[in-house]
């Protein structure tokens, strides 16, 4: 048999063995439902809106209201206090870096209501802050205007 033939029925072999030599996946496929996806949606809209260095659009994910908290190294309460916060904390665009989300997992509790926890990272220059990363649990809410969030731990 030529070691061409041979190659080619060793690499068969190979793929028809892959499937069974596998380990078992510990968890079942998620298909994500619309509220997951829709929660997400916002998350990627305001990944999009800080990497621009709006930050009054990246705001616009949380429900304007005197009863949304923003809680991170000090509780800010109300929509105009967080974007207060977010003013102050990155007062230009390089002090806001480039923003990328990962790691997020959405959990639907009712048809109003969902928690998103992920991990976020800022990557910038040593002058303007440096590279900064966390984590975070937001909580959303399904309003008129879409899903907002409406608490939002970030540490």
């Amino acid at each position: 048999m030529p070691l061409r033939s041979s190659l080619r029925l060793a690499a068969v072999f190979l793929v028809l063995l892959a499937p069974v030599t596998l380990p078992a996946q510990t968890e079942p496929l998620h298909t994500a439902t619309r509220q997951e996806l829709d929660v997400i949606k916002v998350l990627l809209a305001q990944e999009a809106a800080w990497n621009r260095g709006d930050l009054t659009a990246f705001a616009s994910g949380y429900k304007d209201s005197p009863d949304t908290l923003f809680i991170t190294h000090q509780i800010s309460r109300g929509y105009a206090g967080l974007l207060d916060q977010y003013k102050r904390d990155y007062p230009s665009r390089a002090a806001m870096g480039n923003l990328t989300f990962s790691d997020l997992e959405v959990h639907t509790l009712d048809e109003n209501f969902a928690v998103c926890i992920g991990k976020y990272h800022l990557d910038r220059g040593k002058k303007d802050g440096g590279n900064a990363g966390g984590i975070f649990s937001l909580v959303f809410e399904k309003t008129t205007d879409g899903w907002k969030i409406v608490i939002d731990h970030t540490t």
